[in-house]
């Protein structure tokens, strides 16, 4: 299992590929393969055949899995791309800093 900063619901925008600069939440994180599904990110056309009766076929648009290293998160104070730092606060918990302004995310 690899071990990724980005997390569930955290705010990333898109180093490179078709979706450059782009920003978008976190619906998805696959820790085995390295990869993040992204909102509005990597959307791709999927099509599909009625299975049942009365089922209706066609495309559909959904998105699909980047790799984690294409996207960076972004800080909710300074609205910066940054890796997330890690800091123990006095209880022992440990938390991510921001980089540039030293928030916590």
């Amino acid at each position: 299992m690899n071990k990724m900063s980005i997390r569930k619901d955290d705010l990333v925008v898109v180093l490179s590929g078709k979706d450059k600069g782009k920003q978008g939440k976190v619906l998805e994180v696959m820790p085995k393969s390295g990869k993040v599904v992204v909102e509005k990110i990597n959307v791709v056309s999927r099509h599909t055949k009625p299975r049942k009766q009365g089922e209706q076929g066609g495309i559909l648009k959904k998105e699909a899995p980047i790799y984690a290293c294409k996207v960076q998160r972004v800080c909710p104070k300074c609205n910066k791309p940054t890796r997330p730092a890690h800091k123990l606060l006095e209880g022992g918990k440990k938390v991510r800093v921001c980089k540039k302004c030293g928030a916590e995310i």
